[in-house]
């Protein structure tokens, strides 16, 4: 991808989030391999693909991290294309692992009927490979108009996508329908965050639409990071308070 002249305060942005993306990845993932074994081996499968998610994630962030730094050079008082290319297909690379592992986690959570639960699992994986493969086609383009190669691409990415957050959105209403007090409101607020998270990044794929070069790439950088904090670590964190709560509900102690 061809890179834009960025100042010192945009250049840094990226940078520092960034490297608190990295952090995390790192310290969520420690948490959840130490607090694991509180949860019911029923419901601990989860939690340890919320591990698995963060580690991926915290892996790619290091890449893209030495990429983005190995990319420009400071000249003068901004920061310019050193010749090197930001490799932001690592970012792509991490969805298409983690992205199929945070709908499983959830699903299994959500006590789907094992006559169903397999079919459901199948048919969001495959969605999810679809939604990243027209995403990533759409964000290496080079376009930057609804028009073009990346509106196309987007909108194709875009019919998947509302199909994932539709099911993930019934599941987890129908699992929180018998549910009463503290593990109701997990629910309810694990539905709130999907939909944050999920809505935010088709939104940040449209930065292009609206910004010049610089500010289109920070804006996409920073918010892509954001949105993977919460819906990682985030996500993680709720996953593992609703396994706690479901462990306790079901009388577990640890041994």
């Amino acid at each position: 991808m061809e890179l834009p002249m960025l100042t010192v305060g945009e250049y840094s942005l990226v940078y520092n989030m960034l490297s608190f993306c990295i952090a995390s990845m790192v310290f969520s993932g420690l948490f959840f391999i130490i607090a694991k074994d509180r949860i019911a081996p029923q419901y601990r499968m989860s939690v340890i693909l919320s591990t698995i998610v963060v580690s991926i994630a915290g892996y790619h962030y290091f890449r893209i991290f030495g990429s983005w730094e190995a990319a420009y050079v400071i000249e003068g008082a901004n920061y310019v294309a050193s010749g090197k290319p930001f490799n932001d297909a690592y970012r792509y690379m991490d969805w298409l692992l983690t992205v199929p592992l945070l709908v499983v986690e959830l699903l299994l959570l959500c006590s789907v009927a094992a006559e169903k639960k397999e079919g459901l699992i199948f048919n969001t994986v495959v969605a999810t490979v679809l939604m990243l493969v027209f995403g990533y086609l759409g964000e290496t383009s080079g376009g930057s108009s609804l028009t073009d190669s990346r509106g196309i691409y987007g909108f194709l990415s875009t019919i998947p996508f509302v199909y994932i957050v539709w099911v993930l959105w019934n599941e987890v209403s129908v699992a929180m329908a018998d549910k009463e007090g503290h593990l109701k409101v997990l629910y309810r607020n694990i539905r709130f965050l999907l939909i944050f998270t999920w809505g935010y990044y088709p939104i940040v794929y449209m930065a292009p639409f609206i910004m010049d070069a610089a500010s289109a790439t920070v804006n996409v950088q920073v918010g892509y990071t954001i949105a993977d904090v919460a819906a990682k670590a985030g996500y993680g964190c709720l996953i593992y308070a609703i396994a706690k709560a479901k462990s306790d509900e079901d009388g577990y102690v640890m041994a």
